[in-house]
């Protein structure tokens, strides 16, 4: 009786799925799966609201396969166990795992042999990135799928199937403020799902206007939709605005994207400036954007505003330097081209002609590392915008 919107609209089938076409449109590797009858273990990951667990439910539902539903977190080692025995009894079962990258070692040791064997087919469900956070032996028993995020074309299509659904039953709902709420959505359709069935149950006669969802939701709303162009226009403004030094447009574009709660750009884009704008600069801001990154993760909004901000502004101030992104450049265009060569035997596994550098003083004794080909070849163009560069520099210089 009281379950949400979103589970009772939640796709039974795969052409059900809104968004996720490169995964399960026809022809697409998922929906080929399914018409060959034939599921692997696998990770689907990517924000909320964008249609993880209804893909692991219609693909329950189209192989009609004994199916259960866990997560790592709440569900015991003995909840386990039943699963690994049901398998045993069913010859095989589907377990769809939500919160996977939390997976204690305990459960881990438990589940992989019946992985190995196949007993059990895992689908794991989770908004991290699993390359970082799933154990790897998990992992390399998995196949990872990355779900899009949704445009306001794929909520709204989302929000109209609610609106048409008897769940809704006799709702009067104004053109604007069905954008309004597409747009509060950010992305996350079960946020739109959510916010549409408050506004309902809290008319008196089902009208809903935009009066009434900012009485429930006081998000304020600007040019920030997750399309093609205003999420990503916003997040270039924040980098470039970090690259050009400028801490006042940099603090301005962090605020839009904490007020959308959007902390994985946020993290991704301070890591890309540590190492991209700042590099050889200030080598030691690259661990700082870890810790705040860390620390943010343990505080959680509203709070975590407050060591992004001093993290932006210390980006924003830093000296800059691109020496480090331009050099590997152009050894990965040398290698495209072709220019690599043999490695001269002198520094080939077990070589007895090896001059160990340690054994010389400073440390350093001149011999050739790079091939024949290209043994004069120079990548690394020091810059000197800050003391700890210009001390790199002299350095190569010398040698």
């Amino acid at each position: 009786m009281n379950e949400p919107l979103a589970y009772k609209l939640q796709p039974q089938k795969l052409n059900d799925i809104i968004g996720q076409k490169h995964l399960v449109a026809k022809d697409k590797v998922l929906y080929n799966m399914i018409n060959n009858k034939k599921i692997f273990s696998m990770i689907l990951y990517g924000k909320p609201g964008i249609g993880k667990t209804s893909i692991a439910n219609a693909i329950a539902n189209e192989l009609e396969v004994k199916t259960r539903f866990l997560n790592a977190v709440i569900n015991n080692k003995k909840d386990f166990d039943i699963v690994v025995e049901e398998a045993k009894m069913y010859k095989g079962i589907l377990l769809v795992m939500d919160e996977i990258h939390r997976l204690n070692k305990d459960k881990q040791d438990l589940l992989l042999p019946y992985l190995e064997s196949g007993l059990i087919t895992i689908i794991g469900l989770t908004t991290a990135n699993p390359y970082h956070k799933i154990n790897p032996a998990i992992r390399s028993r998995c196949q990872m799928f990355e779900l899009k995020e949704l445009d306001n074309k794929d909520i709204k299509k989302g929000v109209m199937k609610a609106l048409k659904s008897e769940c809704l039953k006799g709702i009067n709902i104004e053109k604007d403020a069905v954008d309004y709420i597409i747009n509060l959505s950010s992305g996350d359709l079960r946020y739109a799902y959510n916010l549409l069935e408050i506004c309902y149950y809290s008319s008196n006669n089902k009208k809903i206007d935009i009066d009434l969802i900012k009485e429930i939701n006081t998000k304020p709303i600007f040019f920030h939709d997750h399309n093609d162009d205003g999420h990503y226009d916003v997040l270039s403004a924040f980098q470039k605005s970090i690259r050009g030094s400028d801490v006042n447009a940099a603090l301005h574009y962090l605020a839009r994207l904490i007020i959308v709660g959007d902390l994985d750009s946020i993290y991704r884009r301070m890591s890309v400036c540590a190492y991209e704008d700042i590099g050889l600069a200030n080598p030691s801001v690259g661990p700082k954007v870890l810790a705040c990154i860390e620390i943010c993760e343990m505080l959680g909004l509203p709070e975590a505003r407050i060591p992004l901000a001093n993290m932006v502004i210390e980006l924003a101030l830093s000296p800059k330097s691109n020496s480090g992104i331009t050099a590997i450049d152009l050894a990965l265009k040398d290698i495209e081209r072709g220019n690599t060569g043999n490695v001269p035997n002198h520094i080939k596994t077990n070589s007895m002609a090896y001059n160990y550098p340690h054994n010389y003083k400073n440390g350093y004794v001149k011999q050739q590392y790079l091939p024949d080909n290209i043994k004069n070849r120079r990548y690394y163009s020091p810059k000197e915008t800050s003391k700890y560069e210009k001390l790199l520099k002299d350095i190569y210089d010398k040698l």
